[in-house]
């Protein structure tokens, strides 16, 4: 079997071997990428960034998290460029290869090749995004809690933070909250969220404030 493989690798042109070798090169990086990302070893995954960064009130409540959307999806388009033309050159080798083998002519054996390679970038970027959409579909959103009332966890003082107890797409969870205003706002009492005002952090209101003491 090795002498009859060796046999056949002989009769092949130059141009044809060199097909065949980078065919065998590009999957290799292309199914290790391909499994990267199915198990998660890519960085691609929709993971909710938690950095905290407060915004001023100079922006709307939507500017930081456009702003960290955009980073990931920065970060999502170059894997997915990478992983993209890596499938493009895997599909091209392998078609100018066999093409080849098969006695079609170079220039239209390169021909079906580019098109099979936008095929397979096609078809790559589709799973790509298909696996983006249910990573986000799996996650938590933030944003939904805005215009619900929550429960404070632990204080918020003055100027500081503290924590609240909220719905985030309806499941209730504990996430860093501030007043708006200079009181301090007591654990066990109910709040209302405002806005977003950082990835894992909301801006929250008394929803019962306590009235202003009055001079004595």
């Amino acid at each position: 079997m090795i002498a009859g493989i060796g046999d056949w690798w002989s009769g092949l042109q130059a141009v044809n071997q060199w097909f065949y070798a980078a065919a065998g090169f590009f999957s290799i990086f292309f199914l290790w990428q391909l499994v990267a990302a199915v198990i998660g070893l890519g960085g691609d995954s929709s993971d909710v960034v938690t950095t905290d960064v407060d915004v001023s009130g100079a922006h709307g409540p939507g500017d930081h998290l456009a702003a960290t959307d955009a980073a990931a999806t920065m970060d999502i388009f170059k894997l997915l460029s990478i992983r993209s033309i890596l499938a493009f050159l895997t599909m091209f080798t392998w078609a100018c290869a066999l093409y080849l083998n098969n006695g079609v002519a170079m220039t239209w054996a390169v021909l079906y090749g580019v098109i099979w390679g936008l095929v397979g970038m096609f078809l790559v970027a589709l799973l790509m995004f298909g696996m983006r959409k249910m990573a986000e579909t799996g996650n938590p959103q933030i944003a939904t809690c805005v215009g619900t009332e929550g429960t404070v966890y632990m204080n918020i003082p003055p100027g500081g933070e503290g924590e609240v107890r909220v719905a985030i797409s309806g499941v209730v969870t504990l996430v860093k909250a501030r007043g708006n205003g200079g009181q301090e706002i007591k654990a066990g009492s109910p709040v209302k969220v405002l806005k977003v005002v950082a990835p894992n952090k909301v801006e929250v209101e008394p929803v019962n404030p306590a009235p202003p003491k009055s001079a004595s």
